[in-house]
This record gives structure tokens, C-alpha cells and sequence, in this order.
């Protein structure tokens, strides 16, 4: 049945977990909100100016879905309550492409699996990284098969797991992420990563603080994308410090994430990050389990 108005909650996702480049993902608690609601002309309301308008990747996306659907879409009034904050790293880009898809369903009253919206905002977004986790909750590793079949397995997190989110005041460009990298590595390095990769998975799951601590140390791509969050080494410095058990940059950046176990040392480390920089924002989060949510 085709319905007239839907809300979609998407979680934020944090993007490679230090080793697991393009391939692991993990949901936390920290997402938007886009409401659609079918009206005689289009309008924009409760994100940021520059987003107040047809070029809103979450409406572009609701209109590309609905032809693909061969429904002609109707105008909408889209409202937007958003959580994740704009600094990038923790896939708002991704929520905004899961809403579309799953408003365009919803209007069309085409009954949409959790497996198939990950496909399809799969193929929009250009992998599955961060859309697995943000549909499917939890912790995901994800691939493309040659013949653009869409693979995830999701894991379970330990509830001990705390994750602080640090958030610059900057942006930094997926373009430009991606530009810094050596487009091939040793084998030294993918043997390095790929003994990683398993048990960072496992700490996560088990809340092993002393496995992650040894296993979140990724030489594929941080090493050459650090350069572009100026404030990448002081807080890497401060959380660890501060009993985090390991630091990574989040998606492409410049949103930084350290994993702890527990409120207190997740309050110690959030606190150790702004003595660094009153201007960074500081998020202690947990993993969420649900995903997205569609009412």
C-alpha cells in the first residue's frame, strides 16, 4: 500500500575501522531524520541553507528511486532533523541516500528488504562500506562481487564498547582522501593488514581492549590521509593517553573515532580531545544494533 507520508531514521557509520579499508563499517548511535510527506510543490525545511533545495542528495535520491520504480514522483516537503554533524567521516551522505531510496518504496507502495535497500544504495553510493551498517545496524564487512553482487556478513558488538566521536570544524574532501593514496602497496602491507582485519573484528565483539589495541594499525591508508586532519596527531596523542584503546580516522575524515571500553574512560577520553581543541565537537557513542528505521 502506497502511503502519503514516511520517516526514515538513518545511524551514523563509521567507515574502516583503521584496517578494514572499504570494507568494514560500524553503526552508531547518532543519526538523521528525513520526513517526507506528499505536497502540492517541493519544500525544505530543518537542514542547513546550502541543502534547502532540489539539489538535496536525500530528494535527488527519492526522485532517481521513484523513476526507477517507473513511478512518476510526486513533490514532497521534506523535513530534516540532523544529528551527524557535517565535518564528514560519519556517512551523512549515506543516510541521505538510504532515506531517498526508502521514501520512493514507501510512495510507491513496493515493499522494500533490508538486503535489497543495501543494494541499491550500494549502487548509488559506489560501495557498500558505510550504507551496510547504517541499514543493517552493528558491525558489517562488506564487499562487490565482480558481477555487482552486493556481500555482507554483520557481527555482533560488546556492549562494553564506547565510541568517541571527535569532530574539526573542516572538512575533508572524499576526492581528496582518495587522491593522497598510492594507487598499489607491498605485500608487506596487505599481509600486514589482512592479520589485522579478523581480529579487530574479534576484539570488537569479544570487548578485548588489548587485542584491538594491537590490531587497529593500519598502514594502507592512514598513514598518507593523516596529513589532511591538522589536528590528527594531537588527538590520537590525547585519546590514547587517556586510556582509549585505539584511534582511527573515521570514513575519509575528518571526523577522528577512539574505542573504549566503558563511560568513564569514554568521558576521560572525550575531555582529553578538547583540552586539545576547544572548537572539536565530541560524541560518545555506542554501536547501534538496529539500523535504519522506516515508519
Amino acid at each position: 500500500m502506497s502511503r502519503d507520508r514516511v520517516s526514515v531514521w538513518v545511524p551514523a557509520t563509521s567507515a574502516n575501522l583503521g584496517v578494514g579499508f572499504d570494507c568494514l563499517g560500524l553503526a552508531l548511535t547518532l543519526g538523521n531524520r528525513f520526513t517526507f510527506e506528499r505536497a502540492e510543490e517541493s519544500s525544505f525545511s530543518g537542514c542547513e541553507p546550502r541543502f534547502a533545495n532540489p539539489g538535496n542528495l536525500a530528494y535527488t535520491t527519492y526522485l532517481e528511486a521513484s523513476r526507477a520504480l517507473g513511478v512518476k514522483p510526486s513533490p514532497v516537503a521534506l523535513s530534516c532533523e540532523t544529528g551527524i554533524p557535517l565535518s564528514g567521516g560519519l556517512g551523512s551522505s549515506s543516510t541521505c541516500i538510504v532515506a531517498g531510496i526508502a521514501a520512493a518504496h514507501a510512495f510507491a507502495g513496493v515493499e522494500v528488504d533490508r538486503r535489497r535497500l543495501v543494494e541499491l544504495a550500494s549502487e548509488r553510493e559506489g560501495h557498500p562500506d558505510n550504507v551496510a551498517p547504517a541499514v543493517l545496524g552493528g558491525l558489517t564487512s562488506s564487499f562487490t562481487t565482480g558481477d555487482g553482487e552486493v556481500v555482507c556478513m554483520e557481527a555482533p558488538v560488546s556492549d562494553a564498547w564506547r565510541f568517541v566521536a571527535v569532530c574539526p570544524p573542516y572538512e575533508v574532501r572524499t576526492e581528496d582522501a582518495r587522491r593522497v593514496m598510492p594507487p598499489s602497496v607491498p605485500l608487506a602491507t596487505a599481509v600486514w593488514q589482512m592479520g589485522r582485519v579478523a581480529a579487530t573484528c574479534h576484539a570488537l565483539e569479544t570487548g578485548d581492549g588489548e587485542l584491538l589495541a594491537k590490531a587497529c594499525d593500519d598502514r594502507l591508508h592512514e598513514p598518507y590521509r593523516r596529513p589532511l586532519i591538522a589536528h590528527y596527531d594531537r588527538c590520537r596523542a590525547a585519546c590514547l593517553g587517556a586510556g582509549a584503546s585505539a584511534f582511527w580516522i573515521s570514513g575519509s575524515g575528518s571526523t577522528m573515532m577512539a574505542a573504549c571500553l566503558g563511560d568513564a574512560r569514554a568521558a576521560a577520553v572525550g575531555a582529553a580531545a578538547q583540552r586539545v581543541d576547544p572548537g572539536l565537537r565530541t560524541f560518545a557513542l555506542s554501536c547501534c544494533t538496529d539500523g535504519t528505521s522506516i515508519r
